[in-house]
């Protein structure tokens, strides 16, 4: 059995809301709201255990919503690991809007951690065993732009491989740190570590090439939604279409990819075909509506689809 552990040090509520339209100042009625547990660590542990693997989550909880959060993650197969902090659980909202097809999502910016209460995260992957582990999300204020390279740093020293998905400062910091087994930007968060608006496949893997050719990651998959992704070792680059699909909520896209991407790789897939079910499951959060993430059947059935198409 494949085990990772995932570690979300900002995770939410995630509530998604359909309506027919927004209307300034009126009242929408809705029908019942979807509630889901969600950040980055968390939603990839939840599609990589549908996959048939073991997940261990390692994610801050605190306050009134934080014992809300631990309930909703208890009726999924996770293995938990909870550190408390003082503060409160943020609460994210998705709102679809039926009339225009729009998707308004509004994210907060989550919890002030204390030193004691992150460096509680770090002891906690110094005891944890897995072949993976994948740091995924924002980090939250109070927490250091280097802290995935320290959590990268622990884990290199038990043999475990790292996967980083995340954005900013977080993300040039963890490059920077070097050693990881995988990073997954999306094409704007690529742009933002490389410094410029690259747009043309060739320059974009050209500049993913460069990354791994530094040992900052031996694999950098840039994905670039519609457009397919990008992927470099130091070795070369390779480029992979999109599946074509009907797009109704892109929430925990990218987490989709990650966790199908690391479930081909800890299946001994190649790393072009571990990439092509990462895709695979990035397409198949797509067409889930509101906050429910990809199913194993929808990541299979478009993998196979765009391998029969090759």
């Amino acid at each position: 059995m494949m085990n990772i552990a995932t570690l979300t040090l900002n995770p939410t509520i995630d509530i998604a809301y359909v309506v027919e339209h927004l209307v300034h100042t009126d009242k929408v009625r809705t029908p019942p709201q979807i509630v889901d547990p969600g950040g980055g660590g968390l939603n990839v542990a939840r599609v990589f255990v549908r996959m048939g693997g073991n997940a261990r989550c390692i994610y801050l909880s605190g306050g009134s919503t934080g014992i809300a959060l631990d309930a909703l993650l208890d009726l999924h197969q996770l293995v938990l690991e909870k550190v408390d902090i003082s503060g409160e659980t943020r609460i994210s909202t998705v709102i679809c809007e039926k009339a225009s097809g729009r998707e308004y999502r509004i994210v907060p910016a989550g919890p002030e951690v204390t030193q004691h209460e992150w460096e509680a995260c770090l002891q906690r992957i110094g005891k944890v065993q897995c072949d993976y582990l994948v740091m995924s999300g924002s980090l939250p204020r109070g927490v250091p732009p280097n802290f995935y390279a320290q959590a990268a740093a622990i884990a290199d020293k038990h043999g475990i491989r790292t996967v980083l998905d995340t954005s900013g400062e977080a993300l040039a910091a963890g490059v920077e740190g070097g050693g990881l087994e995988l990073i997954k930007p999306n094409l704007k968060e690529f742009q933002q570590l490389v410094g410029e608006e690259l747009i043309d496949t060739q320059a974009i893997g050209d500049a993913a090439q460069q990354i791994a050719a530094c040992a900052a990651a031996r694999l950098v998959a840039v994905s670039m939604g519609e457009r397919g992704g990008v992927l470099a070792t130091k070795d070369g680059v390779r480029y992979l279409a999109a599946p074509t699909v009907k797009t109704k909520s892109a929430v925990g896209a990218g987490d989709s990819c990650v966790a199908a991407m690391v479930f081909g790789l800890a299946s001994g897939m190649s790393d072009q075909d571990a990439f092509k079910l990462g895709i695979a499951g990035g397409a198949a959060a797509l067409i889930t509506s509101g906050t429910g993430l990809a199913t194993a059947h929808d990541i299979e059935q478009l993998y196979q689809r765009s391998t029969a198409s090759d």
